[in-house]
């Protein structure tokens, strides 16, 4: 497919008792309602599912990770085939993170720099260095629908001194790796970094936003603080965001935060967490998470879940267990189906909440339940 567009999102209703909005992403894929969730797909596939099980379930952006693809196939081997889409063989819009979350984990404080991060590879413990403009660079080859701008993200806790010289440099870095984007049909998100500090998260998305970009992203959530200082973070970040544009909560997947976000004014959500779960036995549901491993499911004939997703739709817990148990991969790929489905459908129930102005409701109705 020839792209002809930018991503760009348009604003069609806030809902009145809170900053919770749905809006529409119009992209060379087709329009897409938000809020959304966003399953990841860091190796080019959201692991053990195809293409049409994600559109079964609802899933429209997929993720895909920037640092993992450089090193495996390589940027050139995905540029050869046409890009990302056309590799994976994935008809719908694809964002790519900039890779920063990972080289993080892997560097040292001493190896970051204002050029850039030198960090050890995990395949093979090689020594490699990422810059701002390389991984602008790598997403422009990857010809993913959003593009993320490469950002430092500092762990939790870490002094206001640190924070504020961090928050500095990830403005620079957005500066240098918008002047080096040169796919004019990809859309460039711009990332508010600032911790636990309001100032800070002020400042950066100030900043953030004086440079211009199709979107913002809030990172640095969901890195160990306690849920309140989150919740605060998306606070201090969204009310300085423009009103006209995406906004994206980074590496954010559980139910209640999903719904907090969504209050408080965010438009998408991504996390690894629904497959992982499902890959050591676990499953969301509408009373909370349940480990399947547990003896008490080995005679429960009963579905997982009131639930319209393949899995809850032709197996029981029983048999699902007995999958888990003797170490069977289908076990991992039917409740990874049903996570992601249970996702979207929150961002699904909470786009009609919004429309009836009954967000709040809907927030109460679910914890009433999904605290048993």
């Amino acid at each position: 497919m020839v792209k002809e567009m930018k991503v760009n999102y348009e604003l069609i209703k806030k809902e009145k008792n809170t900053q919770a909005r749905k809006g529409i992403l119009h992209t060379n894929y087709g329009d897409y309602a938000t809020p959304m969730f966003m399953p990841v797909g860091t190796l080019a596939n959201v692991k053990t599912l195809t293409k049409e099980e994600l559109k079964n379930v609802g899933s429209g952006v997929i993720l895909s990770n920037t640092y993992h693809l450089w090193l495996r196939p390589g940027v050139d081997v995905i540029k050869k085939a046409k890009g990302l889409h056309s590799f994976m063989n994935y008809n719908g819009p694809i964002l790519t993170d900039s890779g920063g979350f990972q080289v993080f984990s892997l560097a040292k404080k001493k190896d970051i720099v204002e050029e850039g991060v030198t960090f050890k590879s995990h395949l093979d413990g090689s020594k490699l260095f990422l810059t701002p403009e390389l991984s602008i660079e790598i997403q422009n080859k990857l010809d993913s629908d959003i593009a993320m701008s490469f950002d430092e993200c500092p762990p939790y806790p870490v002094s206001k001194e640190y924070m504020k010289n961090s928050v500095e440099r990830t403005l620079r870095w957005a500066k240098r790796g918008k002047k080096v984007h040169q796919n004019e049909n990809q859309a460039l998100f711009g990332i508010v970094q600032g911790g636990e500090f309001e100032d800070l998260r002020k400042y950066s998305a100030l900043k953030t936003v004086e440079i211009g970009f199709d979107g913002y992203a809030i990172g640095g959530t969901s890195v160990g603080e306690p849920k309140d200082v989150m919740y605060k973070m998306i606070d201090d970040a969204i009310i300085n965001l423009p009103k006209d544009k995406a906004r994206y909560l980074m590496g954010v997947g559980e139910p209640i935060d999903i719904i907090e976000g969504v209050i408080r004014g965010v438009d998408m959500f991504d996390c690894v967490l629904p497959t992982r779960l499902a890959r050591h036995g676990n499953a969301f549901t509408k009373y909370g998470k349940i480990n399947l491993r547990n003896a008490k499911y080995k005679e429960d004939f009963t579905p997982l879940d009131e639930c319209d997703c393949y899995t809850c739709q032709n197996y029981t817990k029983a048999y699902l267990r007995h999958l888990i148990v003797c170490n069977e991969a289908l076990g991992g790929r039917l409740l990874s189906i049903h996570n992601i489905r249970f996702l979207i459908k929150i961002t699904e129930d909470l786009r009609k909440a919004i429309e009836e102005d009954k967000v709040l409701e809907y927030k109460d109705n679910f914890l009433k339940n999904y605290k048993k």
